[in-house]
């Protein structure tokens, strides 16, 4: 974010050759997970809050962040500073503000499940060092099932989608719905990655938002009710804030969202991360049961040509590896447990079932699950898009293979830190 410049002529190279590629430094890899997993005596606690809607009590936790070095910070002071004036033009004053260091901030319920982590940045204005801000850095995706959602969940849109880069550089819209706030990385990642994502997010935890706003440095201001009161209950990100053109906005009651959807065009990526809603690792039925009147307003307006859904699960099949039986790396069985399959052949019934495209071919679509290395989790992907127009995906080998090969130019056109292959082979196993 801080270094676009530079980034921009590194993205210049790549479209000559790539056959070598530079990656940026990842930051939320899992080599610094001792950094951002923490422990309870590792951190301390910055909020803490009493939720009305099953959370228990949400607290958000910090931890000391060794990157980037204090050798980056003068370049995001003068990337500030810019900032500062394209939003204030003519002012005659050009601020100046001081880095005073990042940390890392890990969501919790009941001082015991780990919602969501991610990285700030603190700083202040110089005339005014009393007076500090945190920004959540949009890049920097720690927890590896977020990852995931976004290796996967990005390649399979780019396997229907005719021309991603359309969306990535606003030339195009994509409409991508977010179910489950948490800290707000995922939404804040794709709108940072995309500009032309017009991002909608449902929390229904009002406690969540505001823990996400005032101590995760999450971009947002909150609306003014007609009695002069501040409320939360529709959240806009303003989209200066990080030189981004993606709007977002989010919604504290499924039937404001759903009612708001009715009104705007059809979606065409939902991303799903409410597994952790109660802190019971269990995904909410009402969010995948075919008969609940939630599914059934998401198959209305998801997109019938490449409308995809993206959700994180709990898995109910995984194993410690024997191999590494004192580390944090798991690996998961290749087989789908009960629980997850179930929810997979759900929405798969639900969003795919027997379609056809607006030209007249039969694309029943597909589901499949991956597993998500270091962790006992699965990221589940329902497309309506694969086998529509013409393709030909008659078996898990010629999707894996559209998969790994759209996953190499979704890494490119969006600049990713991280590599999706290893994301997308682990585990992948498709839904009967």
């Amino acid at each position: 974010m801080w270094h676009r410049a530079w980034r921009s002529s590194i993205w210049n190279l790549r479209r000559f050759c790539t056959a070598t590629r530079r990656r940026i430094i990842d930051e939320g890899d899992w080599i610094y997970s001792s950094e951002w997993w923490g422990t309870q005596s590792d951190g301390h606690t910055v909020l803490r809050s009493t939720s009305d809607n099953g959370n228990g009590v949400v607290s958000v936790v910090a931890y000391p962040s060794s990157r980037p070095s204090k050798n980056w910070w003068p370049e995001m002071e003068r990337w500030l500073q810019q900032r500062y004036i394209e939003l204030h033009p003519g002012c005659g004053v050009s601020e100046r503000f001081r880095v005073l260091g990042y940390q890392w901030r890990s969501l919790r319920f009941n001082d015991d499940t780990r919602q969501s982590t991610v990285k700030i940045m603190a700083a202040c204005r110089e005339s005014e060092p009393g007076s500090v801000f945190f920004m959540q850095q949009p890049d920097c995706l720690a927890v590896p099932y977020l990852k995931s959602m976004v290796s996967v969940g990005l390649a399979t849109m780019a396997s229907c989608y005719h021309d991603p880069m359309n969306a990535v550089h606003r030339q195009k819209s994509m409409k991508i719905l977010c179910i489950g706030h948490g800290g707000g990385s995922l939404p804040l990642f794709l709108a940072s990655k995309i500009q032309g994502a017009v991002v909608d997010v449902v929390e229904i935890d009002p406690v969540v938002i505001s823990a996400s706003v005032q101590a995760m440095g999450f971009p947002s201001f909150s609306v003014m009710t007609p009695s002069g009161e501040r409320c939360l209950s529709q959240i806009l990100i303003p989209s200066t804030q990080y030189s981004g053109k993606a709007s977002m906005r989010g919604f504290t009651s499924t039937k404001l969202m759903l009612r708001s959807l009715s009104l705007r065009t059809i979606i065409c990526m939902i991303w799903s991360s409410l597994m952790l809603m109660t802190g019971d690792d269990i995904f909410p039925r009402k969010l995948w049961d075919p008969d609940s009147p939630f599914v059934k307003a998401l198959s209305s307006q998801l997109h019938p040509e490449h409308g995809t859904v993206v959700v994180n699960l709990h898995s109910d099949s995984a194993i410690l590896d024997p191999r590494k039986p004192d580390s944090y790396f798991h690996q998961q069985l290749p087989s789908m447990g009960k629980y997850v399959s179930t929810i997979c052949r759900a929405y798969k019934d639900v969003l795919v079932g027997n379609r056809s495209s607006r030209d007249g071919k039969t694309g029943s679509g597909l589901g499949f699950v991956v597993s998500v290395p270091c962790l006992y989790n699965s990221t589940l992907v329902v497309s309506r898009g694969f086998g529509v127009g013409g393709g030909h995906y008659h078996n898990r080998d010629s999707i894996l293979n559209t998969l790994i090969s759209k996953s190499l130019e979704v890494e490119l056109a969006l600049n990713l830190p991280f590599p999706c292959l290893k994301y997308i082979k682990s585990g992948f196993t498709l839904s009967d």
